[in-house]
């Protein structure tokens, strides 16, 4: 896939922290690369059993040490003062099927850098910061592999019991807790104290790209309502079953696919992302009408009235669709946030770090869940955004920049020095 720069940029020089990013970037992306220039490597499987050994080896040869808590999340702690809390930076390294290099991968990696910067920061310093800093790689941010998204981070923000963690299975029946032992990243260390936390993804729009603008300062989420919904019918044969009598499960879904769609049509003044993201039809048989079908549901909206109001029209349609294709639907909410700001302090504490590096920047909404969204409830938090091409991501032509992850990574840094100095301590 082509990216094309739609206006002249001026030529990027990378210096030597930007060289030593960009190869520890490239050796990263070759855990499991794809032909299409992606990466897969969903959540315990092998390839992401090797990119944790990876980066264990990368923390530990600078310093850092390495533990894993029960639910697989990798921390690396940095300790300068004995019994102080840390200043937590990370994202994750897993990926969606066929996805793209950056999403997650950038953020830990940069997270990695910028913290053994600013180590090297203050140990050139007469004084001392008042915490010492961490790395993390969240377990399972994506949720491809094993429901729900973001479980790393909320089992440890206490908002997903680790029991119910570990049990999950993935489609083939193998549970987190095998999973974990099965590539070795599984321990009982309890986690740092966290004074703060810092993370930086990659977009995944084309908000900042369409803005020429090289830093977003995350200041709110959308809110969003994920659902798991089963559809029933009966199973029979495609061929001698009389069209009346059938009980056509996947007609049910696909009519539940379409409404879905329509309630994203229909929102013409406040956006509303609408998407059936995943299905399972049983039998799949090509000559047995489907008994049964699974299918993911997932709301966004900046809006959470407005996504109240989608969520009940969807439930409003469900009978309609029970009806006419002769079937049952069963839905259940199976998680979601809500819209809510990440402390203003923070977005304040990015924007000047911005300001003395000379990058521009603006205020933004996250669209997408991440790790922060889960952290920004239990410590002060601080989300960065960079430029994605064409805002595409979650697929092997996913793209940013050098000269905009290596900017990204600069601010990190700068961030995380303040945060290790106390900046939010504070803040609410």
């Amino acid at each position: 896939m082509n990216h094309p720069i739609s206006s002249p940029t001026p030529v990027f020089t990378p210096n030597g922290n930007d060289r030593d990013f960009l190869a520890d970037f490239a050796a990263l992306s070759d855990f499991g690369a794809t032909p299409g220039g992606g990466v897969e490597r969903q959540a315990a499987t092998a390839a992401d059993g090797e990119q944790r050994a990876w980066l264990h080896e990368w923390l530990t040869s600078r310093g850092f040490e390495v533990h894993y808590d029960n639910v697989g999340n990798q921390f690396g702690l940095f300790t300068i003062n004995p019994g102080a809390p840390y200043v937590l930076s990370g994202s994750h390294l897993d990926s969606q099927p066929l996805g793209g290099r950056y999403d997650g991968a950038y953020g830990v990696l940069a997270s990695a850098h910028a913290a053994h910067r600013a180590v090297r920061h203050w140990a050139g310093s007469e004084s001392r910061p008042r915490y010492n800093v961490a790395v993390v790689n969240w377990f399972n941010e994506e949720g491809s592999r094993f429901k729900p998204s973001m479980m790393g981070s909320s089992v440890f923000t206490g908002k997903l019991p680790v029991g119910t963690a570990l049990a999950t299975a993935d489609p083939a029946g193998t549970t987190v807790e095998t999973a974990l032992r099965e590539i070795g990243t599984i321990g009982d260390f309890e986690g740092p104290d966290v004074a703060a936390y810092a993370e930086i993804h990659i977009e995944q729009g084309r908000g900042l790209e369409h803005d020429n603008t090289a830093i977003g300062l995350v200041e709110s989420t959308w809110a969003a309502r994920k659902y798991q919904v089963v559809v029933r019918g009966e199973q029979s044969h495609t061929g001698s079953t009389i069209m009346a009598d059938r009980r056509d499960a996947l007609l049910g879904a696909s009519l539940l696919v379409v409404a879905v769609r329509e309630l994203a049509e229909q929102s013409t003044d406040v956006p509303l992302h609408t998407s059936v993201s995943e299905m399972t039809i049983l039998p799949n048989s090509p000559v047995v009408v489907a008994r049964e079908v699974h299918l993911h549901v997932d709301l966004r909206s900046p809006d959470e009235a407005l996504l109240d109001a989608a969520a009940k029209k969807l439930v409003e349609s469900i009978p309609g669709i029970e009806e006419r294709a002769s079937v049952s639907i069963e839905q259940v909410q199976t998680h979601g946030w809500g819209v809510a700001p990440f402390p203003t302090a923070g977005v304040e504490l990015a924007a000047e770090a911005a300001d003395k590096l000379g990058l521009s920047h603006q205020n933004v909404m996250t669209v997408a869940g991440h790790d922060s969204v889960n952290m920004k409830d239990v410590a002060p938090s601080v989300m960065l955004f960079v430029p994605s091409v064409e805002g595409i991501s979650h697929n092997e032509g996913e793209f940013t920049h050098d000269r905009d992850v290596c900017a990204g990574t600069d601010l990190l840094t700068e961030v995380l020095s303040r945060l290790m100095s106390g900046a939010l301590d504070h803040s609410t």
